[in-house]
């Protein structure tokens, strides 16, 4: 159960990133750094604020909510988030969205979670081939390819957006667990 919460956490984070990048933050093929004053201002915000914020994250932030894991990625931290975008989300089939919906505390959660890693993963910290254990349980693994960086098969579009409680990553696609 709390490895499931801190997945959750994970995911508003990655949300929060995605938040900062439309809020102006300056963005990076590897990192994005915090210059100015309205950086300030996002690094104060947790993970779920931040994604909340950002507007790209509307569908994310909902399933987080209907999951229960807001309070966990409000938390201390500190929290590695892989946010899924609204386009990431539309992808996905409308019948496995509901299926997941259908079972918050279960299937829902272990995709949420299999997108936040414990602890603060920066886009310097990545190598390739690199395996990171994730809150749901099962390990991400990244490929570093011709100066693109991919966790699965979703690539990492928008990195290092700090959070008070961790930092998010924007992705392109939604990763599942190996057992999904």
């Amino acid at each position: 159960m709390r490895k499931k919460l801190l997945a959750t956490l994970v995911v508003l984070a990655m949300v929060a990133f995605g938040s900062l990048a439309l809020l102006g933050c300056e963005e990076e093929t590897t990192t994005t750094t915090a210059p100015t004053s309205d950086d300030t201002v996002a690094e104060a915000m947790d993970i779920v604020d931040t994604a909340v914020a950002a507007g790209s994250f509307d569908t994310l932030v909902s399933l987080v909510t209907a999951a229960g894991l807001v309070e966990t990625l409000k938390g201390p931290g500190p929290f590695t988030v892989f946010a899924p975008t609204d386009d990431a989300f539309a992808a996905v089939p409308q019948e496995t969205l509901d299926a997941l919906a259908a079972d918050p505390t279960g299937a829902l959660t272990d995709v949420l979670t299999y997108h936040v890693v414990a602890g603060k993963v920066m886009a310097a910290d990545v190598a390739d081939g690199l395996e990171a254990a994730t809150v749901q349980g099962d390990d991400v693994s990244f490929t570093i390819m011709d100066g693109k960086v991919m966790i699965n098969d979703a690539n990492i579009v928008t990195t290092d957006i700090e959070c008070s409680n961790g930092v998010i990553h924007v992705i392109d696609a939604v990763i599942l667990p190996p057992s999904m």
